[in-house]
């Protein structure tokens, strides 16, 4: 890492080019040939400028030579002009497009990595790579790219003019420009471990605020605003206390830098005073030298003013990277079609890190019948449902799905068996049509309309203003619980996969969407393989199956009126929710 730390500031540049697509990566390149020219139209007003004013302290200037100069002063500045808009859209265009491919990349890749990923590394920091740190990537790289190149090409050109005048004057114009590049170099090293502090603390704001928005139900109802505002607010004075070291030391740095290029340039002007006076250099010459040192060193103040931000341009490369390069589960198996959608567990071990979570549980489940998994919650219901369909890798053991280790499937072949409807239903801020669609792109708007109606969801969507284009918001905020399970279920049954896994599916719904629930389900279940998490003796007891998970393992398995014959855990599980069903308010008369 400190060997990083120490590359050139180009080398940032150079590593965003290679993270940039070829095409991208072209445009860059590009931009650069032309930043030449661009130089050199800025430098054609130096000859321009050397003719007018050796003819006026000659007493000799022309209207010809006034009107050549002049055209050739507007010609470099047409030039210049279009030059630059060309190479502007060049490098607007490749950092955007840049940003919009690696987003892509990053969500694709994403779809791979296991659960645990989000878990270990958060949504915010997942959410800030995707957001603040590609729209740096765009906005800040581009720029960086834009001004500094530009303007280091600028500055050499005219430092190169300069030695046809006084090559004295334009050593020193040259080491200015060295002490200036390598102070920007400090600056940068200076500021890199507060950077990366900053985007740590960016990351970690993100996920705070995040959290806070999420969870403000309960913060609510709790009354948890004192330290839910208190963690929020550390995240955010921590950001800015980092944020504002990093301007602090800028603006001193680029004070400092600043100050020499002034000094500099006095000290050209009165090099060149100096060698008009000894009779080394002529007037003309003087003056066109003391031009050049302003021309000079304007450049040069662009390329400080951005030079600084390269070290930003590598983080976000970072970021993007360690997001790239997260493991992946092995998801190049083979396009399988199971001859049966039995699923068999053999002896399978999975831990979160260092926690095991299921230990040594085998089961199997035929094609076409309904298991349930009960249990007091933390047992592991969750995760063997999802083990199954290789939301993660198992630590040991086998699962098969057909008779083939779902390891031999192709990710994308394995979920095509696989629909689910969770507790906490997610929808997408687009129209009801849409999401529903979600389970089949293709569909046509007569499919989408058929599986609402068999989720038992097509009468509250057309009472709506827009009817299936009515546009629900993000996570579906604009809909009841029970509507948005049913909108859930029409996306399954859309879907049509053989195997259907019921998580919680009915905990949160109320009595007045219960039987309506309950309707759309049977719907989706028909003549399916059917795994279901649930807490109501309802929708246990007529399972083929009933698996009850207690610490990670199976401790009983049969049949409700099995279970029920036994003193066990599933026996208390009934008990309770029959008295909980039973219990009801008392009034006196």
């Amino acid at each position: 890492m400190r060997r990083e730390r120490r590359r050139h500031n180009v080398s940032y540049i150079k590593k965003f080019f290679d993270f940039c697509g070829e095409k991208e990566r072209k445009q860059f390149y590009f931009s650069i040939f032309l930043g030449v020219f661009h130089a050199l139209f800025v430098a054609m007003r130096i000859p321009a400028v050397f003719v007018v004013v050796k003819a006026i302290l000659e007493g000799g200037l022309s209207k010809q030579t006034a009107y050549s100069a002049a055209g050739i002063i507007c010609a470099s500045i047409v030039l210049q002009t279009l030059v630059s808009l060309k190479t502007t859209m060049l490098q607007t265009r490749g950092g955007y497009h840049t940003s919009s491919i690696k987003r892509m990349e990053i969500a694709e890749h994403l779809r791979y990595v296991p659960m645990g990923y989000f878990n270990t590394e958060g949504l915010g920091k997942v959410t800030s790579i995707a957001t603040n740190t590609m729209d740096n990537l765009a906005g800040i790289a581009t720029r960086c790219v834009m001004v500094v190149t530009k303007g280091i090409i600028t500055t050499l050109v005219i430092i190169a003019s300069m030695f046809f005048f006084k090559a004295e004057i334009a050593l020193v114009a040259l080491a200015t420009m060295a002490v200036y590049l390598l102070g920007t170099e400090l600056m940068i090293r200076a500021e890199s471990k507060t950077s990366d502090k900053a985007t740590t603390a960016q990351d970690t704001m993100v996920s705070r605020i995040l959290e806070y928005v999420r969870g403000i139900a309960e913060v609510r109802n709790f009354n948890l605003f004192g330290r839910s505002i208190t963690s929020v607010d550390d995240s955010i004075d921590a950001f800015t206390t980092y944020s504002t070291h990093l301007e602090t030391t800028y603006e001193i740095a680029m004070f400092l830098l600043s100050s020499l290029n002034k000094i500099s340039g006095v000290v050209m002007m009165l090099m060149s005073i100096a060698f008009y006076l000894n009779g080394s250099m002529s007037l003309v010459y003087a003056v066109m030298m003391m031009i050049c040192s302003f021309m000079i060193f304007e450049s040069l103040d662009q390329v400080g003013a951005f030079n600084g931000l390269t070290r930003t341009i590598e983080n976000c490369v970072d970021k993007a990277n360690e997001a790239l390069s997260s493991p992946t589960m092995d998801i190049d198996g083979k396009n399988i079609t199971p001859e049966n959608m039995t699923l068999t567990v053999r002896n399978v071990d999975f831990s979160y890190d260092t926690k095991k979570i299921i230990d040594n549980v085998s089961f199997e489940i035929p094609e076409k019948t309904t298991a349930a998994f009960v249990g007091p919650s933390g047992g592991g219901k969750t995760t063997i449902t999802q083990l199954l369909a290789r939301f993660w890798d198992i630590d040991k053991g086998q699962i098969h799905l057909g008779g083939t280790d779902i390891r031999e499937y192709s990710y994308d072949s394995l979920m095509k068996n696989f629909a689910f409807v969770f507790q906490n239903v997610y929808l997408f801020n687009d129209t009801i049509e849409n999401n529903i669609r979600f389970g089949k792109p293709d569909a046509s708007r007569e499919e989408v309309i058929q599986a609402a109606k068999a989720a038992c969801c097509h009468d509250f969507i057309t009472a709506l203003p827009d009817g299936y284009d009515t546009v629900i918001g993000e996570g579906g905020a604009s809909l009841s619980g029970g509507e948005r399970q049913r909108i859930s279920i029409a996306r399954a049954i859309m879907k049509n996969a053989p195997i259907i896994i019921l998580d919680e599916a009915t905990a949160n719904v109320d009595p007045e969407n219960e039987n309506l629930l309950m309707q759309a389900v049977a719907s989706l279940t028909r003549e399916k393989t059917v795994i279901m998490i649930a807490h109501r003796l309802k929708t246990v007891e007529n399972a083929d199956q009933i698996f009850v998970i207690d610490r990670g393992k199976i401790v009983q398995h049969g049949r409700h009126t099995e279970l029920m014959n036994e003193d066990g855990i599933y026996k208390r599980f009934i008990g309770e929710r029959k008295e909980a069903a039973g219990w009801k308010i008392s009034s006196r008369a």
